[in-house]
């Protein structure tokens, strides 16, 4: 409570201060700039220091962990109990028998714990049926709804939980906007004393920006509060095909005699397009080719014939009509 004072005397003393010199001399575009920067660096040291001890200015989250509750907004600030805030998600595979009454009873369980589905999707694969729900845990009994969700389903084939902490980055955002409002106000009764149209704009233009910090450093710190009341799971839900099933579904007689006579028409396609070639390409290259090199080879054996020597009794050495062989 002294810190919260001293931020509010402090945020008072700076306000006067600045409407002082407003209505003194009128404030200038670089004599409010300087005045803010002044009063944020004096402001936040005394946020800082404050916000451990006040949980609640901070947006105190109530039940994070156990099994006291899960709402988000303020709540007594008690050191005895964990306030830690814990952004808790996960995911889990099931093998079930009956895909619908399965789902009925996740459903019921969730619904049951406080929490609700917040997005389904359900599809065949390959003539096997497989949905996925994604729920929305209260985190105070996330731990026992896990346990209910399990026993739906006959098998637990994968499941996987992680948690982040986000304790810190919330108070953070916490005492940044409180420094923020500390400028707002001071920004405010600035505005309200300001009489010359250049440091109504000039204040204008910060008080906007100052404004616009707030609501989006708001929004972050609200959904990380979201985030830690309400867990995430993503379910999905699968009915295992028996092997024999598989093994029927994936053979069809029909099927198999067209891809046979299929085959059959191909090779036959193959063999008369092979017979076709060797006919118009083919046979007309041989024919030509006999027709040269047959008459060579014949040419070719009677030359060869001419000029054979001759090894016989009585027979010049180099055949009939040979001259003396040289010298």
């Amino acid at each position: 409570m002294t810190s919260h004072r001293r931020v509010a005397g402090l945020g008072a003393a700076i306000a006067i201060a600045l409407v002082l010199v407003g209505c003194s001399g009128g404030a200038t575009l670089k004599t409010v700039g300087q005045a803010v920067d002044a009063q944020r660096e004096a402001a936040i040291p005394a946020a800082s220091a404050a916000a451990p001890a006040a949980p609640a200015d901070a947006g105190t989250f109530s039940g994070a962990t156990g099994e006291s509750g899960s709402s988000v907004g303020p709540a007594a600030y008690d050191p005895n109990v964990d306030q830690a805030l814990i952004v808790k998600t996960g995911s889990m595979t099931l093998d079930v028998g009956d895909l619908d009454a399965a789902l009925l009873k996740a459903q019921a369980a969730v619904t049951a714990a406080g929490g609700y589905v917040s997005g389904s999707d359900r599809a065949g694969q390959g003539g096997q049926q497989v949905a996925t729900v994604t729920y929305r845990i209260p985190a105070a009994a996330w731990d026992r709804t896990l346990v209910a969700v399990r026993a739906v389903g006959s098998r637990v084939e994968k499941e996987q939980t992680n948690t982040v902490e986000v304790t810190g980055q919330v108070v953070d955002l916490g005492a940044r906007i409180a420094n923020l409002r500390v400028t707002e106000a001071a920004l405010q009764a600035i505005m309200a004393k300001a009489t010359k149209i250049p440091d109504v704009l000039a204040v204008q233009q910060q008080l906007t920006d100052v404004q616009g910090q707030i609501e989006e450093l708001t929004a972050q710190k609200q959904h990380l509060q979201q985030q830690a009341a309400m867990s995430t799971l993503s379910v999905t839900f699968q009915v295992p095909v028996v092997a024999v099933t598989t093994a029927a579904s994936g053979w069809d007689l029909g099927s198999q005699v067209d891809q046979a006579t299929a085959q059959l028409i191909e090779l036959a396609q193959g063999i008369a397009s092979g017979a076709i070639w060797l006919g118009i390409v083919v046979l007309p290259l041989v024919l030509v080719a006999l027709a040269v090199l047959v008459p060579a080879a014949w040419l070719a054996r009677r030359l060869a014939a001419r000029v054979r020597p001759v090894h016989g009794p009585g027979q010049p050495m180099w055949g009939p009509g040979a001259g003396t062989p040289p010298a």
